[in-house]
């Protein structure tokens, strides 16, 4: 079960400046509830942080918990989004999934979080 105790985070080193920071994982995995067939994806994380940075070991085992869980691709984006944005309250944030092919149809899921900035 997906656990968003396992997020830590750390002081934002330049709180007084806005700077994008991004993480790409490219080995998200989570399973089909209809079909129980993995799914195989990406999650990339941009934001702004504003008190606190999200740690990333911490967030490899967050994205890991996920690894059984059977989850719809739109729910997952969703429950990642909310517990990042509880973790870190940043000043903005987009979370994005991009899973691959199945059946010959590929989905990207994205959330955005606070005010985004156009063409962030």
């Amino acid at each position: 079960m997906p656990n968003a105790k396992l997020l830590e985070s750390f002081p934002n080193p330049n709180p007084g400046r806005d700077y994008v920071v991004e993480h790409v994982s490219d080995e998200f995995t989570s399973v089909c509830p209809k079909t129980g067939h993995p799914d195989f994806g990406s999650v990339t994380l941009r934001y702004v942080p504003d008190g606190s940075c999200v740690e990333l070991k911490a967030l490899k085992l967050y994205y890991q918990s996920f690894r059984n869980e059977g989850i719809f691709y739109e729910a997952v984006t969703n429950r990642i989004a909310d517990d990042l944005a509880a973790a870190m309250k940043p000043r903005w944030m987009i979370l994005q999934t991009d899973w691959k092919g199945r059946g010959g149809i590929r989905s990207t899921i994205r959330v955005n979080v606070g005010p985004v900035p156009p063409g962030a």
